[in-house]
């Protein structure tokens, strides 16, 4: 049925047999079965959590239980080791492609390409990895549901809202299928796209708050990131201190341990610039390392350790900041093999690469030893570069509805690129039958969590 996730295998040329291979996994994995889904005997979500807070700094976990303990989204979150291991007793498609991991709706957002468009895609790879299209498909469609449940929208509305994901992620699909594959692999989504393609169907309001918040992204930006995050002392840029989101490493260690560590940091960024391209080398060769602080992002996040490095390049005008992020091993590992990569910064990064339209030209990896002597895997990004992502809290139903269909075509183009997109539209079909299942799984999922969130708090 499943072939093992992670390995290339030959697939058919003729887009006739790859069609026919992707319809014969109905008669496998019905369509109308990936609603299914029921709650195993002996799952233990809260036990999942707590063996991922072992091996997690051990002075953030509260914070991370406090985030998770919001809300039933807020938990849906941070618990996408849970879903993990909710999905892999389920039958599998075997169409696989590579996997955001955690595909939910706050892990899309807009940000800056190379060239300095603005687009929209999947920015959250930490658990990606190789397996079947539907566990991200699942993430994603449950994650609206869960939203649209916080939000208090009523039952049509929740409804309308992940069919548009799973409808746009169908249509997206059949049209990838009949690209080329280099028309598949330079396709993107900037906000001009979005303006033009949902402008017909989105009321003023909507369209007023969508510019509000991309000029709010585009502010958000190295300069800026300078001015909140930096104070100057007799001429020298040094990270202020806002515990627990932001402390500067100064006040987590003196003296030698903090010598020591500042010294391993920069010794990282040295050779982390292997990891990129010659001529981003060269850039990164023109800014010098002053200052280090630990920053607390998201909410899965919180306990994994995060480091955001200060560089200065001409002058106090010319800064980089660098997100230095821990790496652990994927929650999808556990349930579909070890990855490929022995480094798992080198697998984020990798896995980044493959799906995403417009990586930072910074993205890279690591190792960095912490101040316990311990040396971990990290990733390298640029932290802020026109980041900005939907006002969730306050989005109102049609809005969502729109963001939805918008999430569900990020998600197939990254599928396309990473899979066969003949034999995932030939499997998928017109969506009507995928919609009813998934808008299932939604509800039944939806109302796990609820309980999961319950039995946490």
């Amino acid at each position: 049925m499943a072939k093992k996730s992670g390995r290339r295998s030959e697939r058919p040329t003729d887009p006739r047999e790859r069609a026919e291979s992707g319809r014969a996994v109905r008669s496998v994995v019905p369509r109308a079965s990936l609603g299914d889904w029921t709650p195993a005997p002996d799952r233990d979500p809260l036990g999942v959590l707590s063996a991922q807070d072992k091996v997690r700094d051990q002075d953030l976990v509260p914070l991370r239980h406090s985030r998770m303990g919001v809300s039933p989204f807020t938990f849906y979150r941070g618990a996408a080791a849970v879903m993990a291991a909710d999905l892999a007793p389920m039958p599998r498609t075997g169409l696989d492609v590579q996997l955001c991991g955690d595909a939910h709706l706050a892990n899309f957002g807009v940000f800056a390409s190379p060239d300095r468009a603005m687009v929209f895609d999947l920015n959250d790879f930490d658990e990606t990895h190789p397996g079947p299209f539907e566990w991200d498909l699942r993430r994603l469609v449950a994650s609206f549901e869960v939203a649209a449940r916080d939000r208090s929208f009523d039952d049509p509305q929740r409804v309308q809202i992940v069919a548009d994901s799973v409808l746009s992620y169908v249509s997206a699909m059949r049209q990838y299928s009949t690209m080329s594959n280099l028309e598949v692999w330079y396709d993107r989504l900037t906000v001009d796209d979005i303006a033009q393609r949902w402008a017909a169907r989105a009321s003023d309001d909507v369209l007023r708050r969508f510019r509000r918040n991309v000029d709010k992204a585009r502010s958000k930006d190295r300069i800026r990131a300078f001015d909140k995050l930096v104070e100057v002392t007799d001429g020298t840029p040094r990270f202020r201190s806002d515990p627990p989101v932001l402390v500067p490493v100064r006040e987590l260690v003196t003296g030698a341990e903090h010598a020591a560590l500042m010294k391993a940091v920069d010794e990282s960024l040295k050779l982390y610039r292997r990891t990129l391209a010659p001529d981003r080398r060269l850039l990164m060769d023109r800014y010098r390392f002053v200052d280090l602080a630990r920053k607390v992002v998201g909410v899965g996040s919180v306990g994994t350790r995060c480091w955001v490095a200060l560089l200065i390049g001409n002058d106090e005008t010319d800064p980089l900041f660098l997100q230095v992020k821990e790496a652990n091993a994927s929650v999808l590992e556990a349930h579909l093999g070890a990855s490929r990569y022995g480094q798992h910064g080198q697998r984020v990064v990798e896995g980044q690469r493959l799906i995403q339209s417009s990586p930072d030209v910074f993205l890279g990896w690591d190792q960095v030893r912490g101040p316990d002597g311990v040396a971990r895997d990290f990733y390298f990004r640029q932290l802020w570069d026109w980041k900005g992502s939907a006002d969730l809290e306050r989005m109102p139903a049609e809005a969502m509805a729109m963001y939805a269909a918008i999430c569900g075509r990020c998600l197939a183009r990254a599928h396309a690129r990473t899979g066969d997109s003949v034999a995932l539209a030939a499997y998928l079909g017109k969506g009507r039958t995928m919609t009813a299942s998934l808008v299932e799984f939604a509800r039944r999922y939806a109302d796990q969590n609820e309980a999961d969130h319950r039995s946490f708090s």
